[in-house]
């Protein structure tokens, strides 16, 4: 019987940490599909991928789906899980804080062959203090490189970057993801530190669109092309098929003089989760929605950063914003206070907008967007800013 993942879980950290080859040794799927993707060797895109942990019936011993296969037997379900792979380069900062506004929990995967910290594996921890999310293991890679020694003193390097953070007390699990080494320990640590969170499937549903597609081959015939898909997960409440529900900001359309959004009302035509077809969908692991919208507007995530809920039911969509702010301590470089004028890009669930400062008023910043965002009032929202030759994360900001 096909059971809906509970919970997403993310895979965060530098560039080329093995964040990837960690997914597939945990799912069996490679989420590295783009073709820039396999040509350049990172991720550039939010990867996503279902799976099942079991638990062997008569030890406490874990295993992944592809291993508890080979001896169904011995195994029971433990939970189906999602996970969410997220960039790690840091030109791609605001897609991995779109993909951590929907995580459950995350694993911080450091290489045991670099320093630590390396600079994104800084920044995504910032990231995860920002959003709150403390149910975090740290996932010590690429131990099959290293010594005994080496592993030894980059697990001291470890624990001290994560001092004083949110994840100070996150187990620390050594594995090999390229060689499968010491994955059954990490899926018992994941089981015993990111539990699945009580959901109220009564609120009104929520849905953050992390992804939208054109499911279509080129050169369909038009009598068989199927509508535009979008991908995302549901925080909050049910979706069913034959539903009618809104998509707001909605579909960003340009005029003559400035690019206007507009709201788009469509029915759901069928819902997916972890590759099967479901009547419902209730909060928790990630799920796909296939719409009778044109696949032309849904293509390459076009969709993507739109709140998804039932008529009537979504929060407002802002043009104009005010936060109460605070800027990080960035070592390295300067991070100082804002100025009229300046252009900021402001990342709030998996919506990211450019938006100018037109006004300061102690800890409160006004800012106006170019594209509006659809939030709740008190909702965090990171602020990534130019400092020096780059966007880097620099601080958040509480929605007034």
């Amino acid at each position: 019987m096909f059971l809906q993942a509970e919970v997403n879980i993310g895979m965060v950290g530098h560039v080329d940490h093995g964040k990837t080859s960690l997914t597939k040794a945990l799912t069996g799927k490679w989420t590295d599909t783009h073709s820039e993707e396999l040509k350049r060797g990172i991720t550039i895109k939010i990867g996503y991928a279902d799976t099942t942990f079991y638990k062997n019936k008569d030890a406490s011993q874990y295993a992944t789906e592809i291993d508890a296969a080979k001896d169904e037997s011995k195994f029971e379900v433990s939970r189906h899980v999602s996970f969410l792979d997220a960039p790690g380069h840091e030109t791609l900062m605001t897609t991995t804080i779109a993909a951590s506004s929907i995580l459950d929990g995350a694993l911080l995967v450091i290489a045991a062959n670099e320093k630590c910290p390396q600079p994104q594996t800084e920044e995504h921890l910032m990231v995860l203090d920002i959003l709150g999310i403390k149910k975090v293991v740290v996932v010590q890679n690429k131990i099959d490189l290293v010594t005994k020694e080496k592993a030894i003193e980059n697990y001291n390097e470890i624990k001290k970057f994560l001092e004083g953070s949110s994840c100070a007390d996150a187990p620390v699990v050594p594995i090999s993801a390229n060689y499968n080494a010491n994955i059954d320990k990490l899926i018992e640590t994941i089981e015993k530190t990111i539990p699945t969170p009580k959901r109220d499937p009564q609120l009104p549903a929520r849905m953050y669109v992390a992804r939208s597609f054109d499911i279509n081959k080129p050169g369909a015939d038009l009598s068989r092309l199927k509508g535009g898909v979008l991908g995302g997960s549901l925080i909050q409440g049910t979706l069913k098929v034959g539903e009618e529900i809104e998509m707001l900001p909605g579909l960003a359309r340009k005029t003559k003089d400035k690019e206007v959004v507009e709201p788009i009302v469509l029915t759901i035509g069928a819902l997916m989760a972890g590759g099967e077809s479901v009547q419902q969908a209730a909060p928790g692991g990630l799920i796909g929605i296939a719409t009778g919208l044109d696949p032309a507007v849904a293509k390459s995530d076009h969709l993507a950063g739109n709140l998804v809920g039932k008529k009537g039911t979504l929060p407002p969509v802002l043009y104009d914003v005010e936060l109460e702010y605070s800027l990080l301590k960035r070592e390295g470089f300067d991070n100082p206070a804002f100025k009229m004028g300046e252009l900021i890009v402001v990342s709030a669930g998996t919506a990211t907008s450019v938006g100018a400062i037109v006004k300061l008023k102690g800890n409160s910043v006004f800012i106006k967007l170019k594209r509006p965002i659809c939030a709740e009032k008190k909702s965090k929202i990171a602020i990534t800013r130019r400092l020096g030759q780059r966007w880097r994360l620099s601080g958040f900001g509480v929605l007034k």
